[in-house]
Order: C-alpha cells, then sequence, then structure tokens
C-alpha cells in the first residue's frame, strides 16, 4: 500500500515562527473583511463612550457631592443625558447617504459661523474661565458653537474639494476660497480667547491641505502664519504669558500657574503601573480643577495607572487607523477628504489633551473626545463617527456583507418565532 504526502500548502507551519506566522495571516485575514472599519468605527466608539462615563463619574463625584447637598451623581447624570441624545444622533447619522451630508455641509458651516457670532452680543455670549465662548440658549443651558464649528468645517472643505476633485493640482483651487473661509471661522475663534480649539481647526486645516496634496512650502506658509499668530495672541495677556512660562517646569509655580499641571502630574505619578483602584483618586478632591473635563487622563492615569493610559492612547490610534483606512479604501472623493478631516480633527484634538495632561503643553483647555464631561463636544463627536461608520459602508463588499448579515438575522428570527408557535 502506497502513501500520498501531503501536498506543501496542507502542511501547517509548526513551532515558533509558524506560529508568528499563523498569527499574522489571521490578523490581515481579518482586517481584509469588507465590515472591519465598519465594526472598528462601533467598537472603539463604544469604549471610549463607556470608558468615558465611568470616569466622569469617579472624576465628579467629589465637586457634584459638595455642590449639590450630598448628590454625588449630577454631573454623571448630565452626562448620561447627553449620551442618551449622541447615541441616536449618531445612529441616524450612520443611515445617512453620502449626498444628504453634502448637502448638508453648507448650512452646518454657515449655521456654525452665526452661532459664532452671536456669542460677541452682549446677553447672549457667556463668558467661561476667561473665554467669550459661549452661548446662552435659555436657561441654564449654553452651549459652545466652536464645537459644532469643527463638524461644519470638515463636511464643507470635503465637499469644496470633491468639486474640484479634477482640478486640485492647481494650487489656487486649494487655497481659494478653502483658506478664507476657514481662516474667518478660526480668527472669530481666535477672537473669543479660546485658542485650544483655534489649534484644532488649524490642524482640520492643516491635514486637508496635506491629504489632497498641498505644495509643502503652502504647508510651512501656514504653519508661519500659525505660529506668529499663537504667539501674538498668547502675550496678548499676562495671564496666557505666565502660562507659557510655566508648562515646562509647573513645580516653579506650584501655588501659581502650575497649579493645574502640576497637579496632573502629581496625579499620573501616583498611578503608577496599574493605578490606585477605580474611584480612589485623590488628587480629584477638590486639588485638580477640571478633572472631570479637560484633565480627566489624569484622573485616568491616577486610578487606572500606566496600563489604563496606554489602552486609551491605543484606542485613539487605533480610531486614527481606521478612519485612515477607509479614506484610503473609498472611492468616492467627498468620503475620502471627510474621513481624513474627521480623523484629523480627533486625534490632533487628543493629542493636545495628552500633551496638555502631561506637561508637554501649557494648559489650552481641550477635553477629550468621547471621555470628558461635556455634551457640546460629545454631540458632534458622536454624529462626525456616526457619518464615519456610514463612510465605512461605502467599502468594496461593505453594503453587500451588512445586507448579508441581516438577512441571517430575519431567518434566524423567523425559525424562532416558528419554533414558539409549533
Amino acid at each position: 500500500m502506497t502513501t500520498t504526502a501531503p501536498r506543501p500548502e496542507m502542511r501547517r507551519p509548526s513551532g515558533p515562527r509558524g506560529g508568528a506566522l499563523g498569527w499574522t495571516a489571521s490578523l490581515r485575514q481579518g482586517l481584509d473583511r469588507p465590515l472591519t472599519s465598519y465594526q472598528l468605527v462601533i467598537g472603539v466608539t463604544g469604549i471610549l463612550l463607556g470608558l468615558g462615563l465611568v470616569m466622569v463619574l469617579s472624576a465628579s463625584s467629589v465637586l457634584s457631592f459638595t455642590n449639590n447637598d450630598g448628590n454625588s451623581y449630577v454631573i454623571f447624570s448630565r452626562q448620561v443625558m447627553w449620551v442618551a441624545l449622541g447615541i441616536p444622533a449618531a445612529w441616524l447619522a450612520s443611515l445617512l447617504p453620502v449626498r444628504v451630508m453634502r448637502w448638508m455641509a453648507y448650512p452646518a458651516l454657515l449655521g456654525s459661523i452665526v452661532l459664532i457670532a452671536l456669542t460677541y452680543v452682549p446677553g447672549l455670549g457667556v463668558d467661561v474661565n476667561g473665554n467669550q465662548n459661549w452661548l446662552n440658549v435659555g436657561g441654564p443651558f449654553t452651549v459652545q458653537p466652536s464645537e459644532i464649528a469643527k463638524l461644519g468645517l470638515v463636511l464643507w472643505v470635503a465637499d469644496l474639494y470633491a468639486r474640484k476633485d479634477a482640478v486640485l493640482d492647481d494650487w489656487k483651487h486649494l487655497v481659494i476660497p478653502m483658506l478664507p473661509v476657514t481662516l474667518l471661522v478660526t480668527t472669530m475663534v481666535v477672537l473669543q480667547g479660546d485658542l485650544g480649539t483655534a489649534l484644532v481647526f488649524f490642524a482640520i486645516i492643516a491635514g486637508s491641505l496635506f491629504v489632497v496634496g498641498a505644495p509643502a512650502r503652502l504647508l510651512l506658509v501656514l504653519l508661519a502664519a500659525l505660529t506668529a499668530m499663537a504667539a501674538y495672541f498668547a502675550n496678548a495677556e499676562p495671564e496666557r504669558v505666565e502660562r507659557l512660562a510655566t508648562f515646562t517646569d509647573p513645580m516653579a509655580d506650584l501655588q501659581g500657574e502650575g497649579w493645574q499641571a502640576g497637579h496632573g502630574l502629581y496625579a499620573l505619578a501616583s498611578g503608577s503601573f496599574w493605578g490606585v483602584g477605580l474611584g480612589g483618586s485623590r488628587q480629584k478632591w477638590g486639588t485638580l480643577p477640571e478633572a472631570h473635563t479637560d484633565f480627566i487622563f489624569a484622573v485616568i492615569g491616577e486610578e487606572l495607572g500606566l496600563f489604563g493610559t496606554l489602552m486609551v492612547l491605543g484606542l485613539f490610534m487605533l480610531l486614527a487607523y481606521t478612519g485612515l483606512r477607509i479614506a484610503m479604501r473609498t472611492k468616492d472623493p467627498f468620503v475620502r477628504y471627510a474621513s481624513a478631516g474627521i480623523t484629523v480633527w480627533l486625534l490632533s484634538q487628543s493629542v493636545i489633551n495628552f500633551g496638555m495632561v502631561l506637561g508637554l503643553l501649557p494648559v489650552i483647555g481641550i477635553p477629550l473626545p468621547l471621555v470628558s464631561y461635556g455634551g457640546s463636544a460629545l454631540l458632534p463627536t458622536l454624529v462626525a463617527l456616526g457619518m464615519l461608520a456610514a463612510f465605512a459602508k461605502t467599502e468594496p463588499g461593505a453594503r453587500a456583507a451588512l445586507a448579508s448579515r441581516r438577512s441571517k438575522r430575519r431567518r434566524v428570527r423567523a425559525r424562532l418565532a416558528a419554533g414558539r408557535d409549533a
């Protein structure tokens, strides 16, 4: 009796090297699936949103207890309300056709410009921490129009460049009317005193120009203009000058301008690798200002340690990878530019927040997307991520795979219903 040797392609690699090759092959196969980007957007968003709720509860409990007659859940309850509003908004955004998103671009930009302009009207504009960037919409409710403008800016620039896609080799079509309009909005935000949000706007502008292939000299000119404007407005007020002077060494003025940055570093140092435990932060007991908003990353570092901060960094890196993956795999110019714009927006804002908490940047008041408290920032972010999920459906084979899954679920429900009736 003769035996036939197995064909080479049927042999499985063995040993450590074979295992590594098998792992990378499985990863590559998983990434090649048509629904990978869609699932990553939803999964990472859900994890960051859930983590944000937990950390807002932990970071705000003492402040809520102190300011609300022993009720530790006031701030957390408001955040739950914003999440309850944001999730349906994100779901609706994920169902929008691309043509509807393009139709929304101009109303979104013009509406946000009007709202920003209203912050300059006495009685409507609200000053918070020296920045006239909030709008009173009635009663105790206020909104920050510049957060809405981020989404409006991304959609408008994406629609503009999609319509000009065939002529973007000419630098004049790259610049006009994109730069005058976007710089107008950015200047309005700078004049409010909100340099942090203005930095995010500049990142969106520069990122959009980079994606469409703008020449390096144009990006350098934009960077020089940003540096000059930031230096001018940073030196316009003594408080900002002191912040710039102390951010590299906040311990040198711990009782003054270095207080918030210094105690943020104390929180991170106290967490070590595994943290002091969820809810165990000491800095949130009135020592660390804005613990549940701009400095929530410091509370994460204190309670969940280096492990927790690396997990958050990894999730934002995965979200950035997913957004760029969608932009590179789509054939629709608007989807490409909008996906890249949303990714640049969220990535630049998170990097600025990380740098601020780690002492690498001055304290400029930027929340961490999806994690920090605040409805004005959370709602536009969730809508943008819903749109990113919709863009993921434009990848090759994605819609067919979703339809197949829905068909399978319907058949399973039908069989279960038939079994109950039998």
